[in-house]
């Protein structure tokens, strides 16, 4: 399976590790915003090319397909254009900032019939996972989950502090993960949504703090509370509040309400959730599947960000 990355940041990296460990994959093509930051990431991981242009990269007949860790704003259209190149794509969360984007790369992928994934990364956490088998075997049922999602992102940096090109976005990048995670937990739609926002910041214009209710389909609850703003610990914590037990969630690590640590060593064959993601990935266009996080599952989340959205808008 050969390989082209574009966006060789912070979480490109991720994936290019994970990648590495999985075997039968080539990394052929790295693009980034610099050519000497590509040329400097294809050396370390062998890739052939190094450009800052996604059309050569998507113009190759070496490349297989795309995962993409681009910017927020370009994913609908990078990912539109590596489907009508005949590239398989995985596309890092969100995959659009609008509801109707969202709905146009679903079209072009569904015309295509290629792979298309988005990275959904908490339905493979081995936390999330450990969850999500009880809950199928019936053993677990969720009452209602509270998710804190904090970051201190006064200034525009990335996740290794370092300047970004882009301004990130509470609603359709941080939010997703877990309107998404509700929905796929609980097995079936959410119905109801509910967003407040603080006021935006007066250089990054956007939000800084943000509160989401959402109800599903039987009336499960979700209550998420994020921040730019946030001096503490950083990252997203999941309370699962269930008939059976409560559990906490921290990535990839799990601990019941009474902070004790669960054993999810065996959950999966990788305690890395970008790494299970992309072997999902992989496997699905090997086995001409439909993978977990298709573009087709992950829908309802956008059409639920799309209401919240107008909400804020109105």
């Amino acid at each position: 399976m050969r390989i082209a990355l574009a966006g060789a940041g912070a979480f490109g990296i991720k994936h290019l590790d994970a990648l590495s460990r999985i075997d039968d994959v080539e990394i052929v093509s790295i693009v980034s915003r610099t050519l000497e930051q590509a040329q400097e990431v294809a050396a370390k991981y062998g890739a052939a090319q190094a450009t800052t242009n996604l059309k050569e990269a998507l113009d190759s007949p070496r490349v297989d397909a795309v995962i993409l860790c681009t910017p927020t704003q370009l994913h609908a259209d990078q990912t539109i254009a590596a489907l009508r190149a005949g590239k398989h794509v995985q596309v890092e969360i969100p995959l659009a900032d609008s509801w109707d984007d969202a709905q146009k790369v679903a079209d072009v992928a569904a015309q295509t019939g290629l792979t298309c994934m988005v990275g959904h990364t908490r339905r493979f956490n081995p936390s999330h996972q450990w969850v999500h088998n009880r809950i199928v075997t019936g053993e677990l049922s969720i009452q209602q989950m509270d998710v804190q999602t904090y970051f201190f992102r006064r200034s525009n940096i990335n996740a290794l502090g370092q300047p970004r090109s882009w301004v990130d976005n509470l609603l359709w990048h941080h939010a997703a993960h877990t309107v998404d995670l509700f929905s796929y937990q609980c097995g079936e739609p959410i119905t109801k949504a509910n967003v407040l926002a603080g006021p935006p910041h007066p250089e990054l214009q956007i939000p800084m703090d943000m509160s989401i209710q959402l109800q599903s389909q039987s009336g499960k609850l979700c209550t998420l509370s994020l921040s730019f703003n946030n001096d503490g610990p950083l990252g997203t914590f999941f309370r699962y509040i269930c008939d059976n037990g409560t559990y906490i969630a921290r990535y990839d690590d799990l601990f019941t309400g009474r902070d004790e640590q669960i054993d999810v060593s065996n959950v999966a064959v990788s305690m890395d959730g970008i790494e299970l993601q992309d072997r999902e990935f992989i496997a699905a266009i090997r086995e001409g599947r439909e993978p977990n996080s298709s573009i087709a599952s992950v829908l309802g989340c956008y059409e639920v960000l799309g209401r919240l959205q107008e909400q804020l808008d109105s």
